[in-house]
């Protein structure tokens, strides 16, 4: 894929982001003695990959915004313009040793994100996007599943954690899919169950409380793959309410159907 100057500037920074987390994810085991220490050190991994991305990303553009998961929000003179970034979705399975961990990367341009890139360092996977450039992998172009039938397709969502609520109406969700699909997974990395669904490896996904940087990059290369996006209550913006359906069109009535009730 020839991507833009700004799509080559988030690649860079993505894998700078990555080289520096999988060295600090080698020293993960070490630490699993100490769920204190571990989580100390996982904390500090990511606060230092969001350092490593911003500085590439305002060093190359100095004048766009900038929203990250560990920083507090930068206004750009360019007022049209701000980066959403994620440099660590799937913290918790980083944490815990499990390689299924990214670094996300869009670019907002007036409201609309217009370039992506999710990395997959543990797995060196690229994916990236760019509005009506299509969805790659590697070099690879991705196509959503052309699946559209329920039963045969395998979904992704994430469930929320203690403390957080919504539980009950992500159950009654499950409640609803699980009975109509082949299975459901929750993997714990937003950005790259999207991901997935853009490169055929999940059917569809969903999931409600989520942020801007855990899903902005992913919209795009769903969409750029043939995907269809859209709110849990039909009709939403998921970056401003944080719920999303994502899947390929054959499936998505149906899937959405049975999420929403």
């Amino acid at each position: 894929m020839q991507g833009s100057a700004n799509l080559n500037i988030m690649i860079k920074a993505a894998r700078k982001a990555g080289r520096s987390l999988v060295k600090d994810f080698r020293e993960v085991e070490n630490l699993q003695v100490s769920t204190k220490g571990a989580g100390d050190f996982v904390s500090r991994a990511d606060t230092a990959a969001e350092k490593i991305v911003f500085e590439e990303l305002t060093q190359a553009r100095p004048n766009y915004g900038w929203v990250g998961e560990e920083s507090d929000p930068v206004e750009g003179k360019d007022p049209t313009r701000r980066w959403i970034v994620d440099p660590l979705d799937g913290t918790n399975n980083f944490l815990h040793g499990q390689p299924h961990w990214c670094v996300s990367i869009a670019l907002e341009h007036k409201g609309e994100v217009v370039s992506a890139v999710v990395f997959d360092p543990a797995k060196d996977e690229m994916f990236v996007a760019e509005k009506g450039g299509g969805a790659w992998m590697n070099e690879m172009r991705l196509r959503v599943s052309g699946r559209h039938r329920m039963i045969e397709c395998l979904f992704a969502t994430g469930l929320p954690q203690a403390g957080r609520s919504g539980l009950p109406a992500a159950m009654q969700e499950l409640g609803r899919v699980l009975p109509a699909a082949s299975g459901v997974r929750q993997w714990g990395a937003a950005a790259l169950d999207l991901a997935y669904v853009a490169a055929g490896r999940f059917d569809g996904y969903w999931q409600r409380r989520l942020s801007a940087w855990d899903i902005a990059a992913g919209m795009l290369i769903v969409r750029e793959a043939g995907g269809l996006v859209d709110g849990i209550r039909e009709g939403d913006d998921p970056l401003e309410r944080g719920e999303i359906i994502a899947a390929n069109e054959g499936v998505f009535d149906a899937f959405a159907k049975a999420v929403r009730g």
